[in-house]
This record gives C-alpha cells, sequence and structure tokens, in this order.
C-alpha cells in the first residue's frame, strides 16, 4: 500500500467493498483485533477494511476489541478512518435509510476498555470537545447521497435494545440517534490522532419513538441491507474526496503531550 491509506472499520454487506484485496493478519500490544484486515482499493485510493465485528459476526459490541482494532490499523499506516454503523432514531422525522452524520457523541456504555493511556503513571488527558473529523464530515456531506448533516450519538452498552424509558431519557438528553458501538471507538481514534468520521445508517424508529414498535434484531439487519447499496457508493465517493494532507485537528490532537509509549508510525 501507499502511505496512509483510509481505513474502514463496518460489518455486515461491505465485505466486498474492494478490488483485489488480500488479507493482512496483525497482532498489536492490546490483543489481535476483530479480523484479518482486508487491503484493495477503493475510489482510486489504497484502503484497509476491518470487520468490526469479525467476519463471522462473533463479537458483541461490549466485546469488540476497540483497542486492538484502531491500534492495528494505525501499524498499517492509516491516519483516516471512515466508521459505517446501524443506528435506531430517536426522532420522528429520521426514518429508515436515512444517513446522519453526527457531530456529537454521548458515551453511556460502562466496562470497556476506552483508553490506551491506563497504566500506572501513563494518564494522559486528550481533548474530545469536538470527537468527529471535519474534513471526514465534509467530504461525506459533499458526497451523492444526502445526509442529515450534525447530530448527537448516543451510544448504549448493548448487547439489548433500550426500553421505552431508555429511548425517551436518550432523546431528551439531546440524542438522535442511537448505537451500540460508537464508544469508545471514537475516543481511541483520537488517543491515537486518526481522522474518525461516524457514518451513521438509521434502520429503525427506537422504542421510545412516537407510535414506534419494539426493535427487533432481524428488522434491523434487513433495513441495513437495504441501505448497503447506497452506502457503498457513499464510501465510494468519500474515499475519492478525502484529503491527502495532514493539515487536519484531528492530526495534532496529541501535540504538546506526553505520551508514555510511541505509537505506531
Amino acid at each position: 500500500m501507499n502511505a496512509s491509506p483510509i481505513g474502514i472499520i463496518g460489518g455486515s454487506g461491505l465485505y466486498e467493498l474492494l478490488v483485489d484485496p488480500s488479507r493482512v493478519t496483525v497482532t498489536t500490544p492490546f490483543g489481535d483485533p476483530s479480523d484479518s484486515i482486508h487491503v484493495g482499493r477503493l475510489g482510486g485510493r489504497d484502503v484497509a477494511f476491518l470487520p468490526r465485528h469479525g467476519a463471522d459476526h462473533r463479537f458483541p459490541p461490549h466485546r469488540v476489541p476497540y483497542r486492538a482494532n484502531l491500534w492495528a490499523l494505525r501499524s498499517l499506516g492509516v491516519r483516516r478512518v471512515l466508521a459505517p454503523g446501524a443506528v435506531g432514531a430517536l426522532r420522528p422525522d429520521l426514518a429508515p435509510g436515512t444517513l446522519v452524520v453526527p457531530d456529537q457523541i454521548i458515551d453511556s456504555t460502562w466496562g470497556r476498555d476506552s483508553t490506551y493511556y491506563d497504566a500506572p503513571g501513563a494518564v494522559v488527558h486528550v481533548g474530545f470537545a469536538d470527537p468527529y473529523c471535519p474534513q471526514g464530515r465534509t467530504a461525506v456531506r459533499s458526497g451523492p447521497m444526502p445526509v442529515v448533516d450534525g447530530g448527537t450519538l448516543v451510544v448504549i452498552q448493548g448487547p439489548r435494545f433500550s426500553t421505552r424509558a431508555e429511548s425517551r431519557r436518550n432523546a431528551v438528553a439531546g440524542g438522535d440517534v442511537v448505537g451500540m458501538t460508537g464508544m469508545p471507538e471514537t475516543v481511541l481514534a483520537r488517543e491515537l490522532a486518526l481522522c474518525y468520521t461516524g457514518l451513521a445508517v438509521v434502520t429503525d424508529a427506537d422504542a421510545g419513538v412516537e407510535a414506534a414498535g419494539a426493535v427487533s434484531h432481524q428488522a434491523v439487519l434487513e433495513q441495513f441491507a437495504r441501505s448497503v447499496a447506497e452506502l457503498r457508493t457513499v464510501l465510494t465517493e468519500v474515499v475519492a474526496a478525502l484529503p491527502v494532507d495532514d493539515e487536519c485537528s484531528c492530526r495534532h490532537a496529541l501535540d504538546g503531550l506526553d505520551l508514555p509509549f510511541e505509537l505506531p508510525a
């Protein structure tokens, strides 16, 4: 691959995304990533694709090896990450199939390894006020598919879906969509000075939304499958449009900080 390939962390329906892919096995100080990484071409650029849950979907959202996944991508030279994922809508106007490009996130998970800097004497405080990459968000907004620009993703623990009361609480707290995998993935990318862009694909109305029924896993999978073709087009166009420079603020998130160990080059 050329320097600084683009990383995509995704799931079902995206495994055949790349042209002429090959598999790369990577180990990290934080264990093995979810699966082998597929490297190939997309949108005229070098791309590394990692199945978030493993190719056989063996990792539930609270057990995904997030630290290993992001570290493995950076060790391959990745500096920009696109992260599509299925979400539920917390607003009635966000119909299934809508693509939301979030600009904020609320972490309601617990017990997940959410930092690289947790050893004694290794604490590093990284800024996270604006969690998503501004250049990546611009590239998605400029793509071929209409998107909802901005919104807050609430990340719940899973693997169960929310109760109606939890769903209403998440909406009152300012959430627009709800998912299970955005954290700690987003903050770990920031701790590695990676540009990280979330693409939230609405698959259902969450349980607390007016007139919504109970969410089912099968219905989520079916709706996501219907959105995959458009998502593949979006990813191809966004990959081609991403800047090639390193002037994004995300790349400089660690400037001036005293890190306890060297990051992958």
